[in-house]
């Protein structure tokens, strides 16, 4: 990882979005400064400290590490302001009040060295309101960087410079917000709500409305504002409530407040008499236990029953997960699906998506004269599959304007000039993208940072299906898998076999196996487990668990290095793939594990296999490995960052991980060189039977305990037989092939279990895995 230009770091605000800021921070290895008013009585900084709780809440912990937490300090603006004194970058994020703002501004500036740079995490203050009376020397150093919230886990960053931020400010903000805390940078001008809430906002406020209008139930529009529209899964009332619809309220307040009265988002900002009934009765979701969903407790701790409020009379009733077969297809196929229907799905998703698309479209050249700006804040900040502008690509903006006009609707000058063409085109080998004159410069993207998403654009495929291609760049070969949540079935690993044997005929450099969605791969599709043990097909079943142990295995016995470059989750089968790579390089977020114990089956794919062989590399002992080996599986248990994941075993120590998920696939194929193949696995002697005693008999044990579920007993005893041998004696030595065989043995047994089809079924209807 590079060096940082910035070594101590102070964020003054210790809220959700100042703590989020510091502990990015900290996760890159910076010492910072977490400050705050100060409190009275004993704990004087107990707001900052309240921040750091919220950074190591274990359901959504904004730190990697407990050695990240030690650069945190913990501060007040009474006490510790005299640590300003050194900082090279102080970021304010306190309340959003212009003459609090501008008093602290003051404050720090009397402090500060004169070449450290200040910025606001500011969203509705304009720069140049911000900075009003300060020195030029002040003025020249500062910018607004607005980071998005959770700040570890969301890539955007916004960043805005004012009239006089000097050219050298902008660049050591953009360099360190990439390289360091692994943000996709977008630079906006100084216009109301920059690009991502401008337009987001705009998008789940149009959805909220037009639900309300339509008469659409929260289970209806949750089910197309989503995954279907290429939107995540949350969808409108969902957000809501993960958000806080008080919360949104205000930020919805303070859009209307800054934007232009004429601008089209006046038009779905008003306030909804139901959801002002709800906040003054405490139904502002999540974090109160109820909203528009709320979860209710039953006489089973371990189950809840999630009901859904009826708009129409503000009362609860049960709630089922909506399964549209119009929304699936849509999910398969593309939002076109949507728009051709002429239900009133249909009509919903075309009156959301043509009014948020052409808001996106009315706004160039407001807020700039290129378009890229706009797609990257809704993808980096609302994690959308495409952004505005790849949407109309894929709709066609002839079809598009075509029906605007058909509707007698207004059609935005930007769309009206690219009517008949698309936004984006490649040209050469370069993609390139339509700016606001007509021309179409290409795509730049600072050094280093290769999206695969775009790249692959300008690449022909060697070989393809509908669930993973492979393609070659810079003479190597790299594999992608693109189905739902990249879930791996006989198809995925065909693609991957294919490209092995060929780098290898081919004499190419080497393989990558990487993609840019959001999850590397979910693990196997267990769609394609259930319709095996539906049908009865033992058989078949085998024969793909073996074919996908045998493409592993050609991973780590190929003639040319093999390099995994995942980000997102990496967990089940998709773990596996990884497990067998020559070399690691994963995303600083990235979350790998074997949780195939949860859905009562054992990993099938070497996962048991490499969890023993890791931790004998790691203790030198058969039994301390087979026991970690044991907890881990059995368990079910995750890595939720790569420091984490090597501490488990699940990385090696020459395994490599970065803060910016665009900069995986370069620094991957600029390693392929370097890479050494991984060793042929030796043979192992197992701990034979004694060892399966005592894990059989602590199974039992935790089962008296309340601990386990009587299946859980079921499942770890196959787990206990695979890591040990089973009933054999000690020392009993097992090849690489023998631990495959009993993977697959085990796996049959348990899908056999109606317990295990009860899980899998659950998983697939709700999913949510039962315990049984």
């Amino acid at each position: 990882m590079s060096t940082s230009t910035f070594k101590k770091v102070a964020v003054i605000g210790a809220g959700t979005m100042g703590a989020g800021i510091a502990g990015q921070v900290a996760n890159a290895g910076i010492e910072v400064w977490l400050l705050d008013l100060a409190s009275e009585g004993e704990r004087v900084n107990a707001l900052a400290e309240r921040g750091m709780e919220r950074l190591q809440d274990p359901d959504a912990p904004g730190l990697m590490s407990d050695a990240a937490a030690e650069n945190i300090h913990l501060g007040n603006i009474r006490d510790d302001f005299d640590q300003l004194a050194d900082c090279d970058w102080i970021a304010e994020a306190v309340v959003e009040r212009l003459d609090i703002k501008q008093d602290l501004y003051r404050r720090i500036n009397d402090v500060c060295r004169d070449d450290a740079i200040i910025t606001s995490n500011t969203s509705t203050i304009p720069i140049s309101l911000l900075t009003q009376g300060m020195p030029q020397s002040f003025c020249e150093r500062f910018a607004i960087t607005h980071f998005f919230n959770p700040v570890r886990f969301m890539r955007l960053l916004e960043l805005v410079r004012g009239e006089q931020t000097r050219d050298d400010v902008m660049e050591q903000l953009d360099a360190f917000c990439d390289q360091q805390l692994g943000k996709g940078v977008v630079h906006c001008a100084d216009t109301p709500g920059f690009l991502g809430n401008r337009v987001g906002v705009y998008a789940i406020q149009c959805a909220l409305h037009t639900a309300f209008e339509m008469g659409l139930s929260p289970a209806e529009a949750d089910a197309l504002f989503g995954r279907p529209m290429g939107i995540p899964k949350t969808g409108v009332f969902g957000l809501y409530d993960l958000i806080g619809i008080d919360l949104m309220s205000d930020v919805v307040k303070s859009l209307v407040n800054i934007l232009p009265a004429e601008d089209d988002f006046h038009t779905v900002a008003a306030e909804i008499p139901l959801m002002t009934t709800m906040i003054a009765n405490g139904q502002t979701g999540n974090k109160n236990g109820q909203g528009f969903f709320r979860d209710v407790p039953t006489d089973n701790p371990d189950i809840t029953n999630r009901e859904v409020l009826d708009l129409s009379n503000n009362e609860y009733q049960p709630y089922t997960r909506l399964e549209l077969p119009l929304a699936l297809q849509a999910e398969a196929q593309g939002v076109q699906v949507l728009l051709d229907d002429d239900s009133r799905y249909g009509e919903y998703a075309w009156q959301v998506l043509s009014r948020t698309l052409c808001y996106a479209a009315s706004l160039i050249p407001e807020v700039g004269d290129n378009i890229v700006p706009i797609d990257d804040a809704m993808k980096l900040g609302y994690n959308w599959v495409q952004g505005p502008f790849e949407l109309l690509d894929q709709i066609g903006t002839e079809r598009f304007v075509s029906r605007l006009e058909s509707e007698g609707r207004p059609v935005p000058a930007l769309l009206q000039q690219t009517r008949g063409d698309q936004f984006y085109r490649v040209t050469g080998n370069q993609l390139c993208a339509r700016r606001a004159d007509g021309s179409y410069p290409p795509i730049q993207r600072a050094e280093g940072v290769l999206r695969f998403s775009e790249l692959r654009r300008t690449l022909e495929p060697q070989k393809s299906n509908a669930v993973a291609s492979w393609f070659i760049v810079d003479d190597a070969a790299i594999v992608e898998f693109h189905s739902k949540a990249n879930a791996l079935d006989g198809d995925s690993m065909a693609i991957l076999e294919d490209a092995l044997q060929q780098a290898a005929a081919r004499g190419l450099r080497g393989v990558i196996v990487h993609n840019d969605a959001q999850h590397f791969s979910c693990g196997v599709n267990l769609g394609a487990v259930q319709s095996f043990y539906q049908a009865e097909d033992y058989e078949g079943l085998d024969h793909f668990l073996n074919h996908f142990q045998q493409v592993v295995l050609a991973m780590r016995n190929s003639p040319v290095p093999v390099v995994a470059a995942p980000s997102g989750l990496s967990i089940g089968g998709g773990f596996e793939v990884v497990l067998h790579a020559d070399q690691v390089i994963c995303h600083a977020n990235s979350v790998t594990g074997l949780v195939e114990s949860l859905v009562g089956v054992v990993p099938g794919g070497g996962g048991v296999k490499e969890t023993l062989y890791r931790n004998l590399t790691k203790f030198g002992d058969i039994e301390k490995a087979s026991w970690k080996a044991f907890m881990n599986l059995g368990y079910g248990r995750t890595g939720t960052s790569p420091i984490i994941s090597q501490k488990l075993a699940m990385l090696r120590e020459q395994d490599q991980w970065l803060m910016n998920r665009d900069r995986l696939l370069n620094h991957a194929l600029n390693a392929l060189d370097q890479v050494e193949k991984a060793p042929a696995r030796e043979p192992v002697a197992l701990a034979g039977e004694p060892l399966y005693t005592q894990m059989c008999d602590w199974l039992h044990q935790a089962r008296e305990d309340g601990l386990l579920y009587p299946h859980d007993v079921v499942v770890g005893t196959e787990i206990a037989g695979i890591l040990t041998g089973g009933q054999c004696a000690a020392g009993t030595v097992h090849t690489e092939q023998d631990l495959f065989d009993a993977e697959r043995r085990a796996f049959l047994r348990l899908v056999k279990t109606p317990e295990t089809r009860a899980r899998i079924d659950s998983m697939l209807g709700s999913g949510s895995s039962i315990r049984n």
